[in-house]
């Protein structure tokens, strides 16, 4: 019991985002950091005052500190910037196994049981031609065809893939890991938007079908994970079809009208047409260059959006199916989706 308290401690306070010392002063130094570190450490539990103010203080119920340790999430994929602190990668990470818990939890109340299969695990992937190989593999056998996909978060939930979002520091890109080496699940961050949303979770997908070949360099993989990501967003063949080739100059409102019936950016339409030779090398590079020193086309780009949110909806349906079902209280329903009670009472049952 111990052991299982030390860890949920721990764990809370990272996904707060709070130091020990941090936690000390939130609680106005009602318990040490010495007494911190002990239960921490397992070596110590606190006394029932204590476990109460521990529990407000980091804003939890105190079953959650007793509740068994049931998943382990296997090699990490963590796109990150190099600006994004230790401390908001381990939040994040501490976040991501809170979520992924109670997503199996309430998959368990309801007898759920997720199925997933990667349809391209046998292709070796060492380059760009072998990223075309998977692209139209997968294709065929999701059934995607080559119209844009309305909903990329849907699409991957239909398949088994369990999509997280969580709120993150914007230097934050996406993860994505298998839980029990079996469970895919992709984070993306909340405040993103609608574009790089959808560009992020099949970036993640990449790094969950792709059997890339090892000795790449990490580099080269995420170079992999983008093209497999564009290249599922928008089929070469319906770019070249739109855009055409050997084009000197491009004009704005041609590719606007293809982010906004494929929500991809503006940008990774410009990158797809340079990969594509429908622009030159240096074509490319001045269109960088012209976008940072034009401050009103910047701002057209920056203005332009794919008209639809991505949201994930499968883990909150399934939370509302349990508590229509009576087969979890209202105060259960509020701890699972992470909202208040007041919000769930007033769910009204048709």
């Amino acid at each position: 019991m111990n052991e299982i308290f030390a860890i949920r401690l721990k764990s809370a306070r990272v996904m707060k985002g709070l130091s020990m010392d941090n936690l000390v002063d939130k609680m106005k130094g009602a318990i040490s950091k010495n007494a911190i570190s002990k239960y921490e450490k397992g070596v110590m539990t606190p006394d029932s005052t204590r476990l109460i103010a521990l529990a407000k203080a980091l804003d939890c119920s105190i079953d959650y500190f007793f509740r068994p340790v049931k998943i382990n999430l296997e090699k990490i994929e963590f796109r990150k910037r190099s600006a994004l602190k230790s401390k908001e990668a381990n939040r994040i990470k501490e976040i991501v196994k809170h979520y992924t818990e109670r997503y199996l939890e309430i998959e368990e109340i309801l007898a759920i049981k997720s199925g997933f299969k990667n349809p391209i695990s046998h292709l070796i992937i060492k380059n760009s031609e072998d990223i075309n190989l998977a692209v139209r593999e997968l294709r065929e056998s999701w059934k995607i065809g080559y119209n844009a996909i309305p909903n990329v978060v849907k699409l991957l939930e239909d398949k088994g893939i369990k999509v997280i979002e969580i709120h993150a520091d914007d230097q934050f890109d996406g993860l994505s890991s298998f839980i029990d080496n079996t469970f895919p699940i992709i984070v993306i961050n909340k405040q993103f938007t609608p574009e790089r949303k959808r560009f992020t979770a099949l970036h993640e997908l990449g790094h969950l079908l792709l059997s890339i070949d090892e000795s790449l360099s990490h580099k080269e993989i995420e170079n992999l994970c983008n093209a497999f990501a564009n290249k599922i967003l928008i089929a070469d063949e319906v770019f070249i079809e739109n855009i055409g080739n050997n084009r000197h100059h491009i004009v704005l409102q041609e590719l606007q009208r293809l982010q906004i019936a494929y929500g991809i950016s503006i940008d990774a339409l410009m990158h797809k047409a340079k990969d594509l030779n429908c622009i030159s090398e240096s074509r490319y590079k001045y269109y960088w260059i012209k976008k940072n020193q034009d401050a009103n086309l910047k701002e057209s780009i920056n203005k332009s959006r794919y008209v639809q949110e991505v949201n994930t909806e499968r883990f909150t349906s399934l939370v509302y199916r349990a508590l229509a079902s009576e087969l979890i209280s209202n105060s259960k329903a509020s701890e699972l989706a992470i909202q208040p009670l007041s919000e769930i009472k007033k769910l009204k049952f048709v």
